[in-house]
């Protein structure tokens, strides 16, 4: 008998789905303090929680019982996922259950914002017949700028095209073909959509990348009267720059359902007039709530009756022996995703090859299958993207992830090659294991080389000219940019044809040093990549 523990609020339809089946016993206790809770988790096989209970890492330590965490909703951030992951935790979540909720409330603060529906119901409130003064903006025949395709943003498109709306979006993942599919004009430069949009709404998950994403130079750009709404993350639209935005009558209006700080520290945005706001309800509906605790009812009794994973926000426990058999193998694809992921022709990802020879093709090759589709895919991610879910993410993205294995051996004992379609061509990267943990690059494109795969790395291609090498080195010790590594490769063994440099750095050149390099008249590009340092863990493994 697998017991159950519930400490927070949840629909009646999920205390059924649990109550119904056999080997699951079902521990109901609200309202606990966090020692409490601890207490209770030392009988537990399972707990689902919502947003009032925290799971610190004080709470989950030394749960030998405690086999599985589903959160009935999206958000974890009130669980501890590195605690949970090193005690041999499941972290579950319920992705699909606000979906169809959060894209209703967005279209109905786009409606509300286009009709005045808010101040003309508090005018008629106030005994007033105010029509004249709240004459509004049909929807039909205006453009909506969707920035970020994922299951909402997608879900909002079809509501918005039923409205007989033209729909333009933004999303570096979406396949153009999948998005012609679904009648999207599809953009891979978020600068060329901006200027398009009568309304423009955003879909992403709140990251480095997206914070601030609609600031005021973007807002600029837009056409005068333009409307935004954000129903997703407080802060992906600058709160300070759509204030300004609005008060000098570039922006006709917003409606925003989510604030940076919750409940909003600075009101000044939410009390002018052209704001409609309502405190993050984009989930609270009774169908929401329901469905949310049916799929966290149905995730935790089939990983405990049926050892089924689904939605999991870490790594599912695996065997120590088998982890330390293929770790470096997971964190060498990996970072080949997010080399890719960073390319220069990385916009409109249709589909990706891994191909393995050598040793690498005898191990479990699914998984590292996996870790490179998770590093492929993680910045543009709102899950927590790892091993169990990229090939979901990457399915429901209409990505197409092909592997081949050889066990013939080349120059290297081990090969790990991969190669991604895209609108704009298909770049290739390769990397092999020296000893049992040095990880390099020793191919991307065309040109052979032996790079460190990891930290920050300057990647620019050139003609193959004597003093640019120099040049460069001089440029970046003027600036105090130290370089720990260089790796040259050349298309043809020969002076003068193509070639390339890796140079991995201590520290970030700035992008006026970049642009100086980009402007040398033998140097054809410069890529600044990012990658985790040697040595670093991976994101969702609790071994070493």
């Amino acid at each position: 008998m697998f017991r159950v523990l519930i400490t927070d609020n949840l629909s009646p339809a999920g205390m059924e789905v649990l109550k119904n089946l056999p080997g699951i016993e079902v521990d109901v206790r609200q309202g606990l303090s966090p020692e409490e809770v601890r207490e209770a988790l030392k009988e537990a096989d399972g707990i689902i929680i919502r947003s009032a209970t925290k799971l610190t890492p004080e709470l989950l330590k030394d749960q030998p019982r405690l086999k599985v965490v589903v959160r009935a909703g999206v958000g974890v951030d009130n669980i501890n996922l590195p605690a949970a992951t090193r005690e041999g935790i499941v972290v579950m979540n319920t992705p699909a259950g606000n979906t169809t909720s959060t894209a209703e409330h967005t279209v109905a603060m786009m409606m509300a914002l286009s009709r005045n529906i808010a101040p003309a119901a508090a005018s008629m409130s106030a005994g007033r017949w105010d029509r004249k003064l709240y004459t509004g903006t049909q929807l039909s025949g205006k453009t909506l700028g969707i920035v970020g395709l994922g299951r909402i943003g997608l879900s909002v498109a079809k509501r918005a095209q039923g409205l007989e709306m033209k729909i333009v979006g933004f999303d570096p993942f979406l396949s153009a073909e999948r998005a012609a599919e679904l009648g999207i004009e599809l953009h891979r430069d978020i600068d060329d959509l901006v200027p398009l949009c009568d309304y423009l709404t955003v879909h992403t998950p709140l990251t480095d990348e997206t914070r601030g994403i609609i600031n005021a130079a973007r807002l600029a750009k837009m056409r005068k009267g333009v409307r935004i709404i954000n129903c997703a993350r407080g802060g992906i639209v600058d709160e300070n720059d759509l204030a300004d935005a609005i008060e000098a009558g570039q922006v006709g209006g917003a409606a925003l359902d989510v604030f940076t700080s919750e409940p909003p520290t600075d009101d000044r945005l939410v009390k002018l007039p052209q704001v409609l706001s309502t405190p993050h309800l984009g989930a609270s509906t009774e169908e929401a709530q329901e469905l949310v605790a049916v799929e966290a009812a149905e995730l935790i009794s089939g990983f405990l009756l049926r050892n089924e994973i689904r939605h999991a926000v870490n790594l599912a426990p695996v065997s120590a022996a088998e982890m330390a058999e293929i770790r470096t193998y997971l964190d060498l694809s990996r970072r080949l995703g997010l080399l890719l992921a960073q390319h220069p022709k990385a916009g409109g990802i249709k589909s990706a090859r891994i191909m393995y020879r050598g040793e690498v093709a005898a191990k479990n090759t699914k998984l590292i299958t996996a870790s490179f589709t998770s590093g492929l895919l993680e910045a543009a991610m709102d899950d927590n993207v790892n091993i169990v879910n990229a090939e979901l993410m990457a399915k429901e993205r209409g990505i197409e992830i092909t592997e081949s294995s050889s066990s013939e051996i080349g120059d290297f004992s081990t090969l790990i090659q991969a190669t991604i379609d895209t609108d704009n061509g298909q770049p290739t990267a390769a990397g092999t294991v020296f000893g049992k943990q040095f990880l390099r690059l020793v191919r991307l494109g065309t040109f052979s080389l032996d790079a460190y795969l990891d930290g920050l790395m300057l990647i620019f291609r050139h003609r193959d000219v004597p003093g640019l090498i120099g040049y460069i080195g001089t440029m970046f010790g003027e600036h105090g940019v130290n370089i720990a590594h260089m790796s040259l490769g050349r298309e043809h063994d020969e002076q003068g044809g193509n070639a390339i440099a890796v140079l991995n750095l201590d520290n970030a050149p700035t992008q006026e040093i970049i642009d100086e390099i980009c402007a040398h008249p033998d140097v054809t590009s410069v890529e600044l990549v990012k990658l985790p340092p040697a040595g670093a863990p991976l994101p969702w493994l609790d071994r070493g």
